[in-house]
């Protein structure tokens, strides 16, 4: 039974308390899936558009009985003592989200298209050489297809079923400004990033160049902050910044793990991040056009590190000293990246390759590709068996890299500036396109193969820290009959080296 409310010619429902029910969740797109997405779309020149469903909770149909009140100015004198079964959802019913989504979901498949399995939200069309991708969160859809004539259909006829607004090219989504040229997307969130300043009333603080401290880890001691309120808040929008701003994960996850009873020691940490921001207030993610043949991850686990309770951090990134710590942070990625590779074959962009992962751990390494069983390694038994399955199937490779070169080091502990920001261009975290051309710089060029196999190469670059570069070259320098093998004495493990 409900409650009607009319605020502002809204009708609006109070719902008193029932039965908790699962399957009155809403389901909506993963932003993970975003930079995917796009980077297909801007590899392919397809055009991205951004529509907006006027009303959405409205549209739904429910299939529960719900009761409401007769609405003020709708009473019917000759029932006054009756009430109202609702046949659509109204905003404040705990039904209407989704109801809006199986309402908009069976007219997409009437059209044709097909719900992913990998993630539900996302919606695509393929028939011949027409291809159409729909990303669905609430009521805001990016629509990209293989030509501008397929978008203009698929937006008549979704218009032709429910009142929207097509807002033209992405431009701006769920907060994440969006600028597209030729051969990229830049994405930004940086007029968030300066509401969260304003927020902490640090406008005009200081930057400094890191995120986070080298050398002091967060413990639980410490005086209790003043507005414990005002901390999570930030924490929170912290989080949701790491979006598009990757770099600062590890010291937001550290400030998250005291939202509970944060100290001062606590607040000074989450204040050094709102520093760094100040300091990179225009740096956001760089998406550009490449091929999707292959995914490239690396895995990284700071061993208990917590100094409360020792417990461990993992962390890992994908380019579409105990060693069980580091293999379950090689389970983390390996199991990602076998969910992206489902979601690519739904996307008709299946990879022939297996996806290569680069750990800095020996042990963790020979542990994922060597059939060996050992009774400290019981615990982590479905991991291993996990990760050696798709060993066999040749879906993943685990590879050596050296700790210098291991970029999920930016994900599980505190950096020096140097190496952070080599790592965060590696990531793409830069400033916009307009403010990046031209620029030139001599990188450490490596490649890495079976073991620790690296070769080096000094190269300019139109891109500061291009490091992404040497994965598009490892199969060529696989057949090169220019390799040699030798073994190194002090690691005993053989190296690959090319002549250039």
């Amino acid at each position: 039974m409900v409650v009607l409310s009319v605020t502002r010619d809204v009708l609006l429902l109070k719902v008193f308390p029932n039965n908790p029910d699962w399957t009155l969740m809403t389901l909506s797109v993963q932003l993970s899936n975003l930079p995917l997405f796009a980077r297909i779309s801007i590899s392919r020149n397809w055009p991205i558009h951004q529509l907006d469903v006027k009303n959405a909770f409205l549209r739904g149909d429910l299939t529960e009985t719900v009761y409401m009140r007769q609405p003020p100015g709708y009473v019917n004198r000759a029932f006054l003592g009756h009430v109202c079964c609702l046949r659509k959802a109204l905003y404040g019913l705990k039904q209407a989200p989704r109801a809006w989504y199986q309402r908009f979901a069976v007219y997409l498949f009437s059209l044709g298209f097909l719900s992913s399995k990998t993630d539900t939200s996302l919606f695509t069309y393929h028939r011949g050489s027409d291809t159409i991708y729909l990303l669905l969160y609430v009521d805001d859809i990016i629509l990209t297809a293989s030509s501008p004539s397929l978008i203009s259909m698929v937006i008549s006829q979704l218009s032709s079923e429910f009142p929207m607004s097509d807002l033209g090219p992405l431009s701006f989504f769920l907060g994440i400004a969006a600028s597209r040229s030729k051969s990229r997307l830049f994405l930004s969130q940086s007029a968030f990033a300066q509401e969260i300043l304003a927020r902490a009333d640090m406008v005009s603080c200081n930057p400094c160049s890191t995120p986070a401290d080298t050398k002091i880890k967060l413990a639980v001691d410490g005086e209790p902050v003043s507005d414990p309120t005002l901390y999570r808040s930030l924490a929170g929008a912290l989080q949701y910044l790491t979006f598009t701003r990757p770099d600062i994960a590890y010291a937001v996850q550290q400030v998250c793990l005291f939202m509970h009873d944060p100290r001062l020691p606590h607040f000074n940490a989450l204040k050094r991040i709102l520093r760094y921001l100040k300091g990179t207030l225009s740096h956001g993610l760089h998406i550009k056009a490449s091929a999707v043949d292959r995914l490239v991850a690396y895995s990284d686990a700071d061993w208990a590190g917590c100094p409360t309770t020792r417990r461990s951090t993992s962390g890992f990134c994908v380019y579409v000293g105990d060693n069980l710590a580091e293999y379950r942070g090689i389970a983390n990625v390996v199991a990602e990246t076998a969910w992206l590779r489902n979601l690519l074959i739904e996307l008709y962009c299946p990879l022939s390759r297996a996806t290569v992962v680069f750990c800095d751990n020996v042990s963790a390494m020979y542990l994922a590709s060597n059939p060996v069983q050992h009774q400290r390694t019981k615990h982590v038994e479905i991991d291993l068996h996990f990760v050696r399955e798709r060993f066999v199937i040749v879906h993943v490779r685990v590879l050596h890299v050296p700790s210098a070169y291991q970029y999920a080091d930016i994900f599980t502990k505190g950096l020096p500036t140097s190496l952070f920001l080599d790592f965060r261009n590696s990531l793409n975290i830069r400033l916009p396109p307009d403010q990046t051309t031209g620029l030139k710089s001599e990188i450490e060029y490596y490649a890495m193969l079976v073991g620790v196999h690296h070769y080096n190469e000094h190269v300019l670059s139109n891109n500061s820290f291009d490091r992404n570069r040497r994965h598009q070259e490892v199969d060529r320098y696989k057949q090169d009959s220019r390799g040699s093998y030798d073994l190194d004495i002090n690691t005993q493990q053989y190296r690959w080296t090319v002549t250039i």
